[in-house]
């Protein structure tokens, strides 16, 4: 286990358009890209690789199976519209996330970022700045535990607060949902090995 520092990151990308809204990303015609905007910047990711789908659909399986029968909370994958306190000009899809649920209900969409409890994101090999400079203090701002997953490096990055430095693990993670017993621990070159062989 390792901690990630800032020094171990790389810089953040300038913002140099803050201009953007919903609106104006429904607008756009359809096309294979992935279109997020943060505090009115727009970040745009090309289709994700294979690679990157096969890993979300496994943490999406076992976060499924462990949440199956929850009252408490359910877990989701994108494309779905997570939003912030200013919704006009903040729209975020996390790989995999977890929602918060209210009497066994589903909260209204597209989600708020507090009703999430867990953020995954697949490393984007064309853009880490984005998951790692950008994404990683949204989510933690908002109390959200976040992981980002390096299929390359086969690791996962974890980060639990604003306070928290970080933790890079290679052979397992947990995550225990509050009020839940038991919690999900998932051995992380045996989710490599089934989502790459």
């Amino acid at each position: 286990m390792y901690t990630l520092n800032d020094a171990e990151q790389i810089m953040a990308m300038p913002a140099t358009d803050d201009t953007w809204t919903v609106d104006l990303l429904d607008a756009l015609p359809e096309d294979l890209q992935r279109y997020e905007i943060i505090d009115g910047v727009l970040h745009v990711t090309p289709a994700p690789s294979d690679v990157h789908q096969l890993v979300i659909a496994e943490f999406y399986a076992r976060l499924r199976e462990y949440l199956r029968g929850s009252t408490a909370a359910r877990a989701l994958f994108s494309p779905a519209d997570v939003r912030r306190a200013d919704r006009t000009r903040n729209r975020v899809q996390p790989d995999v996330f977890v929602v918060r649920l209210t009497d066994g209900k589903r909260p209204a969409y597209p989600y708020a970022m507090s009703d999430l409890l867990l953020a995954i994101e697949v490393e984007s090999p064309s853009n880490p700045t984005l998951d790692y400079q950008v994404k990683r203090p949204l989510y933690l701002k908002e109390g959200v535990e976040y992981w980002i997953a390096n299929p390359t490096a086969r690791v996962v990055s974890r980060w639990k607060g604003v306070a928290d430095a970080g933790e890079i693990l290679s052979e397992r993670i947990e995550w225990r949902l509050p009020g839940q017993p038991e919690a999900l621990t998932i051995a992380i070159q045996e989710l490599y090995d089934e989502a790459l062989r």
